[in-house]
């Protein structure tokens, strides 16, 4: 069965994630992760999130995937053994010193990172022979070529959805040249993404920014291939984005692919593909699963983030009797707005917003404070873990 792999940063995003349909999820502790600026999981978290995961009968797997200074491997082998005893399902590395270490002393599960390049044969036999369970694949690999590579010496897991980094297989400079912050250690600053001049000697060439970005991974069309070709995981990246991002992407894959292990086709690719436009803030692109790679799968002059405010509220409760549900605000709306009500495993369902009491019962028309809880009577049942998002 193929397995669909969520990102999550934190506690409650790893709960939302494996709700609308993930079947694992990754997630990065306070050390040797290389999502520095995430919402890290102590190990308490990371126990309770397993605890979580293992009553819905899924995964959690751990990165450990930095690539180690020699000042950074103090208290690596506590921490692995912390990790086996919080009984993570596996470990994600990338450095061959962590994987040595985790075999030594523990008996965790490894999966090597895609930071590795793994795009072969022989890399394939190589980390087998090392000890590694599951390859994740270099994203510079097509559909004909993940193909091509056997099946049987290591799970294949393939990234199908996220951000990309210009560089080969995240191995980047950049950010430690201009910033200081070491990307293969936690710290990348998206320095790619950064507006540039371009000089020669110290004289302006053009007065035209230009960005060294590409264009972020959406797969959709790509997957019902890689579930033929016997790929093992399906991976979405992107542990710092928000809960509203998480449960759409990872719900409207779970619905792709459900579709086609039971029926064996896609009816209408367009409807996963406008289902995931309503999370995305900046341009999309195959990657390089369709061989043709070129400038326009590059964003140079224009980044194409958006800021994305049609996510407006989390259902806390619901009332069978009374049909109000308890709402968390997280972004403006008011009467008169048209909202679309999002859950886990229900079609999507909208309808105009008529009603509101805030949380002292009064009669409201504008929700503007972030987290204030309101009250809403709906013209149908919701489930908690249901969102509402903005008909924009």
């Amino acid at each position: 069965m193929i397995e669909l792999l969520a990102p999550a940063g934190d506690l409650e995003k790893l709960k939302y994630a494996l709700i609308y349909g993930a079947d694992a999820v990754y997630i990065g502790g306070n050390e040797f992760s290389l999502r520095a600026r995430a919402s890290n999981f102590t190990i308490e978290t990371i126990k309770e999130g397993v605890k979580f995961a293992h009553q819905l009968g899924k995964k959690v797997y751990v990165t450990t995937n930095i690539i180690p200074h020699e000042e950074d491997i103090l208290g690596l082998i506590e921490y692995l053994k912390a990790l086996e005893e919080a009984n993570v399902d596996a470990i994600i590395c990338a450095s061959p010193l962590i994987i040595k270490t985790a075999i030594k002393h523990t008996n965790l599960e490894i999966h090597l990172s895609t930071q590795q390049s793994a795009i072969n044969n022989h890399a394939l036999l190589f980390w087998k022979d090392y000890g590694v369970k599951r390859v994740v694949l270099g994203r510079e690999l097509t559909l004909d070529e993940i193909n091509q590579l056997p099946k049987d010496l290591v799970d294949i897991e393939v990234f199908i959805h996220g951000g990309m980094c210009m560089s080969f297989s995240g191995r980047c400079s950049l950010s430690n040249t201009l910033t200081n912050r070491d990307a293969n250690r936690g710290g990348c600053a998206h320095s790619c993404r950064w507006q540039y001049l371009l000089y020669n000697n110290c004289k302006l060439i053009s007065e035209e920014y230009f960005s060294m970005s590409s264009k972020d991974l959406m797969a959709i069309k790509a997957v019902p291939k890689l579930i033929d070709i016997g790929v093992k995981s399906l991976k979405v990246e992107g542990r710092m984005k928000s809960l509203h991002y998480i449960a759409t992407v990872i719900k409207t894959y779970r619905m792709l692919i459900d579709e086609y292990l039971t029926t064996g086709k896609i009816k209408d690719m367009t409807f996963y593909e406008d289902e995931i436009y309503k999370a995305e803030n900046r341009l999309t692109d195959l990657g390089y699963f369709d061989g043709n790679i070129g400038p326009d799968k590059q964003l140079y002059e224009f980044l194409g983030e958006r800021p994305n405010q049609a996510f407006i509220g989390l259902v806390e409760d619901y009332n069978l009797e009374t049909m109000v549900a308890k709402i968390e605000q997280r972004n403006y709306f008011k009467i008169g707005d048209t909202i679309e009500v999002f859950s886990p495993n229900e079609p999507n369902k909208t309808f105009v917003l008529d009603n509101m009491l805030n949380e002292d019962l009064e009669e409201i028309e504008v929700a503007r404070h972030a987290k204030q809880i309101v009250y809403i009577k709906l013209p149908f049942n919701v489930s908690k873990y249901s969102m509402l998002r903005k008909v924009l």
